[in-house]
Protein backbone atom coordinates (compact mmCIF):
# COMPACT_ATOMS: atom_id res chain seq x y z
CA UNK A 1 0.00 0.00 0.00
CA UNK A 2 0.64 3.49 -0.21
CA UNK A 3 -0.15 5.36 2.58
CA UNK A 4 -0.32 8.77 2.89
CA UNK A 5 -1.25 12.31 5.05
CA UNK A 6 -2.96 14.78 2.99
CA UNK A 7 -5.70 17.44 3.50
CA UNK A 8 -8.82 18.68 1.56
CA UNK A 9 -11.53 20.68 2.86
CA UNK A 10 -10.40 21.63 5.60
CA UNK A 11 -8.87 18.52 7.29
CA UNK A 12 -6.54 16.22 7.54
CA UNK A 13 -6.50 12.94 6.55
CA UNK A 14 -4.40 9.52 6.22
CA UNK A 15 -5.38 7.63 3.26
CA UNK A 16 -4.38 4.93 0.42
CA UNK A 17 -3.19 6.55 -2.41
CA UNK A 18 -4.95 4.01 -5.14
CA UNK A 19 -4.18 4.86 -8.75
CA UNK A 20 -5.73 8.10 -9.66
CA UNK A 21 -8.19 7.80 -6.44
CA UNK A 22 -6.94 8.95 -2.29
CA UNK A 23 -8.94 6.70 0.03
CA UNK A 24 -9.82 8.28 3.31
CA UNK A 25 -9.56 5.36 5.52
CA UNK A 26 -11.49 6.60 8.74
CA UNK A 27 -14.23 7.04 6.83
CA UNK A 28 -13.89 4.09 4.66
CA UNK A 29 -13.06 2.01 7.65
CA UNK A 30 -16.13 3.71 9.18
CA UNK A 31 -18.35 2.24 6.29
CA UNK A 32 -16.15 -0.84 6.27
CA UNK A 33 -17.39 -1.99 10.10
CA UNK A 34 -20.97 -0.99 9.25
CA UNK A 35 -21.19 -2.86 6.53
CA UNK A 36 -20.11 -5.52 8.78
CA UNK A 37 -22.68 -4.65 11.33
CA UNK A 38 -20.29 -3.66 13.54
CA UNK A 39 -21.92 -1.45 16.37
CA UNK A 40 -20.51 2.18 17.44
CA UNK A 41 -18.74 1.81 14.13
CA UNK A 42 -17.76 5.85 14.08
CA UNK A 43 -16.51 5.54 17.59
CA UNK A 44 -14.26 1.99 17.12
CA UNK A 45 -13.23 3.49 13.94
CA UNK A 46 -10.92 6.18 15.57
CA UNK A 47 -9.41 3.77 17.68
CA UNK A 48 -8.73 1.22 14.61
CA UNK A 49 -8.23 3.72 11.85
CA UNK A 50 -6.85 7.15 13.50
CA UNK A 51 -6.63 10.02 10.86
CA UNK A 52 -3.18 10.58 12.06
CA UNK A 53 -0.18 8.50 10.64
CA UNK A 54 2.10 7.68 13.58
CA UNK A 55 -1.21 6.63 15.47
CA UNK A 56 -2.19 4.65 12.91
CA UNK A 57 1.14 2.79 12.73
CA UNK A 58 1.22 2.32 16.43
CA UNK A 59 -1.56 -0.23 15.55
CA UNK A 60 0.61 -2.02 13.93
CA UNK A 61 0.12 -4.94 11.77
CA UNK A 62 -3.20 -5.63 12.78
CA UNK A 63 -4.23 -2.09 11.48
CA UNK A 64 -2.26 -2.21 8.16
CA UNK A 65 -3.96 -5.20 7.71
CA UNK A 66 -7.35 -3.81 8.08
CA UNK A 67 -6.31 -0.98 5.42
CA UNK A 68 -5.59 -3.71 2.90
CA UNK A 69 -9.01 -5.44 3.63
CA UNK A 70 -10.92 -2.30 3.52
CA UNK A 71 -9.01 -1.21 0.01
CA UNK A 72 -9.30 -4.37 -1.11
CA UNK A 73 -12.87 -3.93 -1.03
CA UNK A 74 -13.30 -0.97 -2.35
CA UNK A 75 -11.40 -1.67 -5.64
CA UNK A 76 -14.33 -2.74 -7.53
CA UNK A 77 -16.34 -0.02 -6.92
CA UNK A 78 -12.98 2.26 -8.27
CA UNK A 79 -13.42 0.85 -11.33
CA UNK A 80 -17.14 1.31 -12.00
CA UNK A 81 -18.22 5.01 -12.23
CA UNK A 82 -21.10 4.94 -10.63
CA UNK A 83 -20.39 3.17 -7.41
CA UNK A 84 -16.87 5.85 -7.51
CA UNK A 85 -19.42 8.74 -7.63
CA UNK A 86 -21.12 7.70 -4.65
CA UNK A 87 -17.82 7.05 -2.76
CA UNK A 88 -17.34 11.00 -3.89
CA UNK A 89 -20.38 12.11 -2.31
CA UNK A 90 -19.88 9.73 1.05
CA UNK A 91 -16.53 11.86 1.35
CA UNK A 92 -14.73 8.57 1.01
CA UNK A 93 -12.55 8.88 -2.08
CA UNK A 94 -10.72 12.01 -3.59
CA UNK A 95 -8.97 12.45 -7.02
CA UNK A 96 -5.20 13.12 -6.44
CA UNK A 97 -5.70 16.44 -7.93
CA UNK A 98 -8.20 17.21 -5.15
CA UNK A 99 -5.86 16.68 -2.34
CA UNK A 100 -2.63 18.64 -0.71
CA UNK A 101 -0.48 15.56 0.07
CA UNK A 102 1.77 16.58 3.32
CA UNK A 103 4.74 14.42 4.43
CA UNK A 104 3.93 10.87 5.13
CA UNK A 105 4.79 11.17 8.26
CA UNK A 106 4.33 14.90 9.56
CA UNK A 107 4.96 14.92 13.16
CA UNK A 108 7.66 12.20 14.13
CA UNK A 109 8.89 11.74 17.46
CA UNK A 110 12.64 11.03 15.52
CA UNK A 111 14.19 12.05 12.67
CA UNK A 112 17.43 10.15 12.42
CA UNK A 113 20.01 10.88 9.41
CA UNK A 114 22.94 8.79 8.77
CA UNK A 115 26.26 10.69 6.89
CA UNK A 116 29.38 9.06 4.95
CA UNK A 117 27.27 5.70 4.09
CA UNK A 118 27.31 4.86 0.38
CA UNK A 119 30.98 3.21 -1.00
CA UNK A 120 32.72 5.85 -3.01
CA UNK A 121 32.71 5.19 -6.89
CA UNK A 122 35.76 2.90 -7.73
CA UNK A 123 38.69 4.37 -7.98
CA UNK A 124 38.49 6.71 -5.62
CA UNK A 125 39.24 6.43 -1.45
CA UNK A 126 37.46 4.16 0.75
CA UNK A 127 35.71 6.14 3.94
CA UNK A 128 36.34 2.78 6.29
CA UNK A 129 34.25 4.15 8.49
CA UNK A 130 33.65 1.81 11.25
CA UNK A 131 30.17 2.50 12.92
CA UNK A 132 27.09 5.00 11.54
CA UNK A 133 27.71 8.69 11.49
CA UNK A 134 24.10 9.76 13.36
CA UNK A 135 22.96 13.22 13.43
CA UNK A 136 19.29 14.56 14.35
CA UNK A 137 16.83 16.52 12.23
CA UNK A 138 13.67 17.88 13.71
CA UNK A 139 9.97 18.17 12.70
CA UNK A 140 9.89 21.46 11.54
CA UNK A 141 12.69 20.57 8.69
CA UNK A 142 9.97 18.51 7.06
CA UNK A 143 8.68 19.87 3.62
CA UNK A 144 5.47 18.29 1.36
CA UNK A 145 6.12 16.27 -1.44
CA UNK A 146 5.79 19.45 -4.54
CA UNK A 147 6.52 22.12 -2.05
CA UNK A 148 8.86 24.92 -3.44
CA UNK A 149 11.61 25.25 -0.89
CA UNK A 150 12.85 28.63 -0.15
CA UNK A 151 16.31 29.40 -0.46
CA UNK A 152 17.44 30.75 2.71
CA UNK A 153 18.86 34.37 2.52
CA UNK A 154 21.59 34.09 4.53
CA UNK A 155 23.59 31.13 2.58
CA UNK A 156 24.17 30.22 -1.41
CA UNK A 157 25.46 27.34 -0.87
CA UNK A 158 22.40 25.08 -0.59
CA UNK A 159 23.00 21.12 -1.77
CA UNK A 160 20.67 18.47 -2.18
CA UNK A 161 20.75 14.72 -0.86
CA UNK A 162 18.45 11.69 -2.28
CA UNK A 163 17.73 9.72 0.64
CA UNK A 164 16.24 6.36 1.42
CA UNK A 165 14.08 6.26 4.39
CA UNK A 166 13.08 3.79 6.58
CA UNK A 167 9.97 4.63 8.82
CA UNK A 168 9.42 2.45 12.08
CA UNK A 169 6.23 0.49 13.11
CA UNK A 170 6.89 -1.45 15.72
CA UNK A 171 8.48 -0.23 18.93
CA UNK A 172 11.96 -1.51 19.81
CA UNK A 173 15.33 -1.28 22.06
CA UNK A 174 18.90 -3.44 21.13
CA UNK A 175 17.26 -4.89 18.18
CA UNK A 176 18.86 -7.23 16.08
CA UNK A 177 19.94 -7.06 12.71
CA UNK A 178 18.67 -10.35 11.85
CA UNK A 179 15.06 -9.23 13.08
CA UNK A 180 15.49 -5.32 12.52
CA UNK A 181 13.46 -5.18 8.94
CA UNK A 182 10.34 -6.61 11.17
CA UNK A 183 10.31 -3.38 12.74
CA UNK A 184 10.19 -1.08 9.68
CA UNK A 185 6.16 -0.08 8.74
CA UNK A 186 7.09 1.10 5.21
CA UNK A 187 9.82 3.16 3.69
CA UNK A 188 9.87 6.55 1.25
CA UNK A 189 12.16 9.41 -0.27
CA UNK A 190 13.93 12.21 1.42
CA UNK A 191 15.46 15.29 0.09
CA UNK A 192 18.15 16.65 2.69
CA UNK A 193 18.78 19.86 1.47
CA UNK A 194 21.96 20.97 3.60
CA UNK A 195 23.30 24.40 4.50
CA UNK A 196 26.86 23.79 3.94
CA UNK A 197 29.02 26.59 4.93
CA UNK A 198 26.22 26.79 8.04
CA UNK A 199 27.28 23.08 8.25
CA UNK A 200 30.93 23.13 8.01
CA UNK A 201 31.56 26.09 10.40
CA UNK A 202 32.36 23.40 13.72
CA UNK A 203 32.25 19.61 13.83
CA UNK A 204 28.79 19.47 14.40
CA UNK A 205 26.64 19.35 11.60
CA UNK A 206 23.29 20.22 12.97
CA UNK A 207 22.45 23.85 12.17
CA UNK A 208 23.11 23.33 8.27
CA UNK A 209 20.87 20.33 8.73
CA UNK A 210 17.86 21.62 10.14
CA UNK A 211 17.22 25.03 7.85
CA UNK A 212 13.27 25.45 8.56
CA UNK A 213 11.18 22.88 5.90
CA UNK A 214 14.61 22.06 4.20
CA UNK A 215 13.64 18.15 4.24
CA UNK A 216 10.74 17.31 1.51
CA UNK A 217 9.58 14.06 2.12
CA UNK A 218 7.40 11.83 0.15
CA UNK A 219 5.14 11.57 -1.66
CA UNK A 220 3.97 8.49 -0.08
CA UNK A 221 5.01 5.56 2.43
CA UNK A 222 5.02 2.38 0.59
CA UNK A 223 4.25 -1.04 3.17
CA UNK A 224 7.48 -2.91 3.61
CA UNK A 225 4.96 -5.99 1.89
CA UNK A 226 6.01 -3.96 -1.74
CA UNK A 227 9.74 -3.19 -0.83
CA UNK A 228 11.18 -6.88 -0.30
CA UNK A 229 14.92 -5.76 -0.38
CA UNK A 230 15.79 -2.12 0.67
CA UNK A 231 19.18 -2.88 -0.37
CA UNK A 232 18.04 -4.01 -3.40
CA UNK A 233 16.90 -0.35 -5.08
CA UNK A 234 18.06 2.31 -7.34
CA UNK A 235 18.06 5.85 -6.16
CA UNK A 236 18.71 9.27 -8.73
CA UNK A 237 18.76 12.52 -7.91
CA UNK A 238 18.11 14.91 -10.95
CA UNK A 239 18.73 19.05 -10.77
CA UNK A 240 16.57 20.71 -13.16
CA UNK A 241 17.38 17.54 -16.06
CA UNK A 242 20.66 16.48 -14.78
CA UNK A 243 21.26 13.53 -13.44
CA UNK A 244 23.43 14.27 -10.79
CA UNK A 245 23.18 10.90 -8.62
CA UNK A 246 22.68 7.38 -8.88
CA UNK A 247 23.50 4.46 -7.12
CA UNK A 248 21.73 1.15 -6.03
CA UNK A 249 21.21 1.19 -2.33
CA UNK A 250 23.12 -2.13 -1.88
CA UNK A 251 26.30 -0.16 -1.89
CA UNK A 252 25.03 1.12 1.53
CA UNK A 253 27.97 0.95 3.69
CA UNK A 254 25.58 0.27 6.59
CA UNK A 255 22.27 -1.65 5.31
CA UNK A 256 18.91 -0.32 6.84
CA UNK A 257 18.99 -3.81 9.35
CA UNK A 258 22.60 -2.21 10.47
CA UNK A 259 21.73 0.92 11.55
CA UNK A 260 18.52 0.40 13.37
CA UNK A 261 20.08 -2.48 15.34
CA UNK A 262 22.67 0.27 16.06
CA UNK A 263 21.00 3.17 16.90
CA UNK A 264 18.53 0.66 18.58
CA UNK A 265 21.10 0.11 20.71
CA UNK A 266 21.22 3.56 22.45
CA UNK A 267 17.58 4.06 21.93
CA UNK A 268 14.18 2.57 22.06
CA UNK A 269 12.32 3.20 18.29
CA UNK A 270 9.02 4.13 18.51
CA UNK A 271 6.67 4.11 15.05
CA UNK A 272 6.21 6.69 13.00
CA UNK A 273 10.56 7.49 13.70
CA UNK A 274 12.40 8.05 10.64
CA UNK A 275 15.50 6.80 9.50
CA UNK A 276 17.44 8.44 7.07
CA UNK A 277 19.68 6.20 5.80
CA UNK A 278 22.83 8.55 3.79
CA UNK A 279 23.33 10.10 0.22
CA UNK A 280 25.44 8.45 -2.09
CA UNK A 281 27.91 10.59 -3.79
CA UNK A 282 27.39 13.28 -6.47
CA UNK A 283 26.16 16.18 -4.39
CA UNK A 284 26.72 19.54 -5.67
CA UNK A 285 29.74 20.56 -2.68
CA UNK A 286 31.99 18.23 -4.26
CA UNK A 287 31.29 18.70 -7.50
CA UNK A 288 34.14 21.45 -9.46
CA UNK A 289 32.83 23.77 -10.02
CA UNK A 290 29.95 23.41 -7.02
CA UNK A 291 26.54 22.85 -8.13
CA UNK A 292 24.72 24.80 -5.67
CA UNK A 293 20.88 25.22 -6.00
CA UNK A 294 19.34 27.98 -7.11
CA UNK A 295 16.00 29.58 -8.13
CA UNK A 296 14.27 27.80 -10.57
CA UNK A 297 15.84 24.82 -9.99
CA UNK A 298 13.67 21.51 -9.94
CA UNK A 299 14.95 18.66 -7.89
CA UNK A 300 13.70 15.11 -8.68
CA UNK A 301 14.41 12.28 -6.28
CA UNK A 302 13.34 8.83 -7.51
CA UNK A 303 13.71 5.32 -5.71
CA UNK A 304 12.60 2.17 -7.14
CA UNK A 305 9.23 0.61 -6.31
CA UNK A 306 8.78 4.45 -3.72
CA UNK A 307 7.72 6.75 -6.43
CA UNK A 308 9.02 10.32 -7.62
CA UNK A 309 9.36 13.51 -4.98
CA UNK A 310 9.93 16.54 -6.84
CA UNK A 311 11.30 19.96 -5.32
CA UNK A 312 10.95 23.26 -7.33
CA UNK A 313 13.23 25.89 -5.66
CA UNK A 314 12.32 29.43 -5.33
CA UNK A 315 13.87 32.63 -4.33
CA UNK A 316 13.71 33.85 -0.91
CA UNK A 317 10.74 35.68 -0.16
CA UNK A 318 10.73 39.01 0.02
CA UNK A 319 10.56 41.14 3.98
Amino acid sequence: MKLVTFGARGRSMVGVWEDDWVIDLTRAGRRHLEQRGVSRAAARVRGLLPPEMTALLEGGDETLDLAREIVESLRPMLDDPEGTRGLQEAGIVWQIEEVRLAPPVPSPGKILCVGRNYRKPAGTPETGERYPTFFGRFAHTLLAPGAPFVLPDVSDQVDYEGELVAVIGRRGRRIPESRALDFVAGYTIFDEISVRDYQKRTTQWFIGKNFDHSGPMGPALVTRDEITDPQALTLTVDVSGERLQEAGTETMIFPVAALIASVSEAMTLEPGDLIVTGTPSGVGSTRTPPRWLRAGDVVRVAITGLGILETPIVATAAP
